[in-house]
């Protein structure tokens, strides 16, 4: 006999994910939404299945700000292996060719690591979530058509050689939007001249998150043995997802008229402070939502609809 389907309900915030490898993140992402019975939810950037860590998950209200979260700056640890690639650029994909490994100093590293710091032209691997007429890659490479996956321009802040053991290096990273570890490691065992593959990829921060407490898949079941207040507890505000924003800051009066969709004027020096989109937030110190400030006026954008503000 099928079990009774729970009814959803609303809550706002945002859930940091420690994702297991095993699972894409719409996975991992519906199983959050089951638990919480959450009406609303959303991630804020894949991970591929081998990869673990930080995925924040956007609940309610939240999901309107996910797609900041999604080009926000990110940190990885990885495990790179030399002298065979593979169709995905990493562990789970078919070995394409594989090739000697040389001796290889670490200033020969060093120096094939360089050209892809910086901003960069990178193309994409061919199973990537990158769509083509309105289907992704991966779709399309499954059924064998062939494909020529998109260069793009993304910025590469750090990559650093944190170890080595034979044939596997640990790499560290800090990227920009859009960035593909596995395209890096890709192009870096090209320059080497003996391919390389991921074999572990771990996502560590995603700013403003930069020193982020996650929580494991077990962990949230666990909490939600305990019931619903428990596994709240674990939810950040909204808010949290908003630092770094420009901020600007209304009265009681501004934040109806707001919230009813209106355009405001902004004096008292309020209209010489930051343009372009920033966060609202009213008097009680909650953010309102998202608007955008243009010569002294302030358009709403994207507004939060939570019953606590009411």
């Amino acid at each position: 006999m099928n079990q009774p389907r729970r009814q959803a309900r609303n809550v706002d915030g945002i859930v940091l994910l420690d994702k297991p490898a095993g699972l894409s993140s719409n996975q991992a992402l519906q199983r959050v939404k089951r638990l919480y019975r959450a009406a609303k939810a959303g991630h804020t950037g894949s991970l591929d299945p081998l990869a673990t860590g930080l995925l924040p998950v956007c609940l309610g209200e939240a999901t309107k700000i996910a797609g900041h979260l999604l080009g926000a700056r990110k940190a990885y640890r990885t495990i790179a292996v030399l002298g065979a690639t593979t169709d995905t650029d990493d562990a789970d994909g078919q070995v394409l060719l594989e090739r000697p490994v040389p001796a290889l100093a670490d200033a020969a590293i060093e120096a094939a690591l360089a050209p892809l710091r910086g901003r960069i032209a990178q193309r994409a691997p061919v199973y990537s979530a990158l769509k083509r007429g309105g289907e992704p890659l991966y779709a399309l490479a499954r059924r064998g058509e062939v494909i020529e996956a998109p260069v793009r321009e993304v910025e590469v802040h750090r990559l650093e050689l944190a170890g080595r053991d034979g044939a596997r290096l640990e790499l560290e990273v800090e990227c920009g939007s859009g960035t593909y570890v596995r395209s890096l490691v890709r192009d870096l065992g090209e320059t080497l001249g003996c391919g390389a593959h991921v074999a572990g990829l771990r996502r560590l921060w995603v700013e403003p998150f930069s020193r982020p407490r996650m929580f494991t898949l077990e962990e949230l079941e666990r909490t939600a043995g305990a019931g619903e207040p428990a596994l709240d507890a674990l939810v950040l505000p909204l808010e949290a997802g908003l630092v770094g924003f420009p901020e600007v800051r209304i009265d009681a009066a501004q934040a109806g008229r707001l919230l009813q969709g209106q355009r405001l004027r902004l004096h008292g020096g309020v209209e010489d402070g930051p343009a372009g989109e920033v966060a609202v937030f009213g008097p009680d110190g909650r953010a309102l939502g998202l608007a955008e400030v243009d010569a002294g006026l302030l358009r709403p954008r994207r507004l939060f609809s939570r019953a606590a503000m009411a």
